[in-house]
């Protein structure tokens, strides 16, 4: 199988042709045909045959099907129904390959590593639509899933937030999101001109190594502290947080913000995942 090649534009698109297939914008659909970005993806991720692999969004199998070559197994989980017909005929070479037809948002990802990839531990490869991008990326962080790593394409503007540090001006609550279950870095960067359509913005790989031993604090609290914090970025985080609804006094949160060592005249921007999480716990319960 290694001579038939799913990236070539010339396949992709007598393919497409043959099933009468059209992009759905709304599906923000836009597919691989660069056979060196492909290759990067995979190789990045560190898939080999004894990889058990989570892919997303699948098109028309050009990543899966580099994926199929160099994993174990590969369960793909693919929307749009248009394309299972597609996939079925660009797949059918490799039997260690399971598609599924679904939302990822929708799904009990915990079911699917548990009945299809043997428990896991798995790998998460995948080029994300736009629009979904920080649901998915949510969803598999929050979950507490058996994941190791999470090597995922994504407007090139959202990679640079997930690994922003503060005093960065891409430094904000995802960020702190992303920095707070895992170790982020980004492998590969992409240009608008490798996929079909060609969007107007530009991509990259972003690599998410989850952290193993998370911090024992209250997680809902700590998540509505940072959103607080950022939800005036031009604010002072003294006034970000009083002004936000927690119904606490400002007195109180000064204190709280000296208690965990953090100027109450900065902006949320400067502060790091580990004063956020200092600050959340040193602060009395919230009311929102």
């Amino acid at each position: 199988m290694e001579n038939k090649r799913l990236y070539s534009p010339t396949h992709i698109k007598n393919t497409l042709d043959k099933y009468g297939f059209r992009f759905s914008k709304s599906l923000g659909q836009n597919f691989l045909i660069d056979g060196n970005i492909v290759r990067k993806i995979v190789e990045e991720a560190g898939i080999n045959k004894e990889t058990l692999v989570l892919e997303i969004g699948p098109g028309i199998g050009t990543l899966t099907e580099e994926l199929a070559i160099n994993a174990k197994k590969v369960v793909t989980v693919e929307l749009d129904k248009k394309l299972l017909p597609i996939l079925d005929e660009t797949l059918q070479g490799y039997n260690n390959v399971e598609i599924i037809n679904g939302d990822i948002l929708d799904i009990d990802i915990n079911r699917v590593i548990e009945e299809k990839l043997s428990g896991g531990p798995i790998k998460v490869v995948a080029n994300l639509p736009y629009y979904v991008t920080t649901p998915i990326i949510g969803k598999l962080l929050e979950e507490n899933l058996n994941i190791e790593t999470i090597n995922v394409m994504v407007q090139k503007e959202v990679a640079e937030r997930m690994i922003a540090q503060p005093g960065s001006k891409s430094y904000g609550s995802l960020s702190v999101f992303v920095n707070f279950y895992s170790d982020a870095q980004i492998v590969v960067k992409v240009p608008n001109t490798v996929f079909m359509p060609k969007p107007k913005v530009d991509s990259a790989v972003i690599k998410l190594e989850l952290k193993k031993n998370l911090p024992d604090i209250d997680r809902e609290k700590f998540f509505k502290v940072v959103k607080a914090g950022f939800s005036k970025r031009r604010k002072t985080i003294i006034n970000s947080l009083s002004s936000y609804g927690f119904d606490i006094e400002k007195d109180i949160i000064r204190e709280a913000l000296e208690e965990s060592s953090i100027d109450p005249g900065v902006r949320a921007e400067n502060i790091s995942v580990e004063e956020f999480m200092k600050l959340s716990t040193v602060l009395p319960p919230l009311n929102i």
